[in-house]
């Protein structure tokens, strides 16, 4: 049995190996994500189209409308997104906007953020009407429910494009109503559209809105939808608990939570994930050909098989079939201290 001595070498040696870790994963091209990386070959998870951007047209400040035009599209439901394969190889998400029943072209709304990773800066300086770009999608992880009572609609700003296609898809009669916020009007897009949906049933904010005012208008079992800025959904959680949210920022740091070990099967490598780091920078640190893009759990290219441990899974994408056997390495984490991928 070794003594007090030989534990304490060993335990010096587990600090020496954190920290090289740490050293080589600050070291990795991957930390901190970089604003405009370009991925390497994934997994695709829908059939891409190279799209031609007809149209590019301001809609309000900071927001321009892009129209992609192609022959015998995909056709879409209501709360469905593309993903957009950008020139610099970014991949990012938008709603579309336009009509679902146009099988000649789809329409997105980009809002500039200009603190943002990149995406939307490059969506504003750098596409020009007669860029072809690759398209996946559509896929819809936000489909409007039919049936219902009633429906409550919730948008905050550029939040506003997958509600707009659902509210132009109620049947005649049904019952609904929407809130509208924003900075200012100058900054909401699409007001002149919705003047015309339905006198009294559409209700816009320039400012903070009167959330609790709203719950009390609404009858029970309505269907309730919000999409717009993380302070906004949280607060329309709290007072519609059944609320269905859309998406396009993860919900919190990649890196939260506890350390836990990931052996890389096929590589023959084992990998640790320290706390405060997510798993896609620690296994580029041992690999570095790990295909990535979004790095926030939306695209899938970072998709791995996973053939032992359980997985908290923190992405927007995977459905409940997808997720007994695979996760999103750069936001999903493990349950446990070990994780083993095909990888």
């Amino acid at each position: 049995m070794p003594g007090p001595r030989t534990v304490v070498v060993v335990a010096g040696a587990a600090v020496l190996a954190r920290r090289a870790l740490r050293r080589r994963i600050a070291d990795s091209p991957l930390w901190p994500l970089p604003a405009l990386a370009k991925p390497t070959s994934g997994r695709p998870r829908s059939r891409a189209l190279r799209l031609l951007l007809t149209a590019r047209e301001p809609i309000a400040d900071g927001v321009v409308r892009l129209r992609f035009e192609g022959h015998d599209l995909p056709r879409w439901e209501p709360g469905a997104h593309l993903d957009l394969v950008l020139p610099s190889g970014l991949v990012r998400q938008y709603s579309l906007c336009g009509d679902p029943a146009d099988t000649s072209s789809y329409s997105v709304a980009v809002r500039l953020v200009a603190d943002g990773r990149g995406g939307s800066r490059e969506v504003h300086e750098r596409l020009a009407e007669g860029t072809r770009l690759q398209v996946r999608g559509p896929r819809n992880r936000f489909p409007l429910v039919s049936g219902a009572g009633s429906y409550v609609f919730v948008a905050g700003g550029i939040g506003i494009a997958p509600l707009l296609p659902m509210v132009r898809a109620l049947p005649a009669g049904a019952e609904w109503r929407l809130l509208y916020c924003g900075r200012s009007r100058a900054s909401m897009p699409f007001l002149d559209e919705l003047a015309g949906l339905g006198r009294g049933r559409v209700t816009v904010v320039a400012g903070r809105p009167d959330l609790d005012g709203l719950r009390a208008r609404v009858p029970e079992g309505a269907a309730v939808y919000c999409c717009g800025p993380e302070g906004l959904m949280a607060a329309v959680r709290e007072r519609f608990p059944g609320v269905r949210l859309e998406r396009f920022a993860p919900r919190g740091p990649a890196g939260e939570g506890a350390a836990f070990e990931v052996e890389l099967r096929r590589s023959g490598r084992t990998v640790g994930v320290p706390a405060g780091t997510s798993a896609l920078a620690a296994i580029r640190a041992e690999l570095p050909d790990t295909p990535y893009s979004c790095g926030q759990g939306f695209c899938g290219t970072c998709q791995q098989r996973v053939l032992e441990g359980e997985v908290d899974h923190r992405d927007e994408l995977l459905g409940d079939g997808e997720r007994g056997d695979s996760m999103l390495i750069c936001v999903s984490r493990a349950r446990g201290e070990r994780l083993v991928l095909d990888l």
